[in-house]
């Protein structure tokens, strides 16, 4: 008779560590937290302790973070991060081998999780000899992958913050324009330059939207698409497409369509 699933939740956070343990009760009764961890250290002890089927790994938590107790690990549980992390760092969890959840922790979004972690359990099942085996066997390549790349962008947030931009220079004949960065509505690539969408009109920028994806106040600006960055202050509601959207803007009567990959920077909306 198969026993039932073990998770491990790793949390620094009291409030989110035990919204997490309520939340996983009410979806997946027959889950058993064997432990919860205040820190990556700590969770480290309990997994080797417990040897849980799951592990919940908050991302950021001192001294030894989610990603570095994910690499210990290893191929020995299902992981999920519980993460802030911003976009680029979703992308990452989404082209490896890990699942991922996003504070502040929603219901529907853990649901799908423990539905995921239910067929992974259930295609994964191996005899006891299978699982010693594999227990003693380094972490796939495409978790490492996924882990490195998780790490650098760690390291990268973990640099002194350098200033946002406050005004953007756009050429028009022999003049430059400086436009405040709080009058730009949305901006779009145009091979090697970005269009500027702002009150005032439309300027063409020799920056590529990457360049102006790093330069600009993530708290402000979000890139909703590989093509275009919106002013979150300029948009009014987002219209369901399929798995995509389209955000309606204040006063303005363009729609900018956002891709799968950004849907969850608006599913509050």
């Amino acid at each position: 008779m198969p026993t039932s699933p073990t998770a491990l939740i790793a949390e620094d956070e009291p409030l989110l560590r035990e919204r997490l343990a309520t939340l996983l009760a009410r979806l997946w009764p027959e889950l058993a937290v064997a432990a919860q961890a205040r820190n990556g250290t700590e969770a480290i002890e309990l997994f080797e302790a417990h040897r849980p089927r799951i592990a919940f790994l908050d991302v950021h938590m001192p001294g030894v973070n989610g990603i570095e107790v994910a690499r210990t690990i290893g191929e020995r549980a299902e992981v999920v991060f519980v993460t802030a992390f911003d976009r680029y760092a979703i992308q990452a969890f989404e082209r490896g081998a890990v699942d991922y959840v996003l504070k502040p922790l929603e219901a529907d979004r853990l649901a799908e999780t423990v539905e995921r972690l239910k067929r992974r359990l259930q295609a994964n099942a191996r005899s006891s000899a299978q699982s010693s085996a594999q227990s003693s066997q380094p972490p796939p390549q495409k978790l490492l992958a996924t882990l490195d790349a998780l790490a650098e962008h760690w390291r990268e947030r973990m640099q002194p913050e350098q200033p946002k931009l406050q005004w953007i220079k756009a050429s028009a004949g022999n003049s430059v324009r400086l436009i405040p960065v709080e009058q730009v509505v949305y901006l779009k690539s145009d091979n090697k330059y970005t269009l500027v969408v702002w009150e005032g009109g439309e300027a063409l920028i020799r920056k590529t939207i990457k360049e102006m994806a790093d330069s600009l106040d993530p708290q402000r600006f979000a890139q909703v698409h590989r093509s275009c960055i919106v002013n979150l202050a300029r948009v009014s509601h987002m219209t369901h497409v399929g798995d995509a959207g389209e955000l309606q803007l204040h006063g303005r009567a363009e729609r900018l369509a956002v891709s799968r990959s950004f849907m969850h920077l608006f599913q509050q909306m």
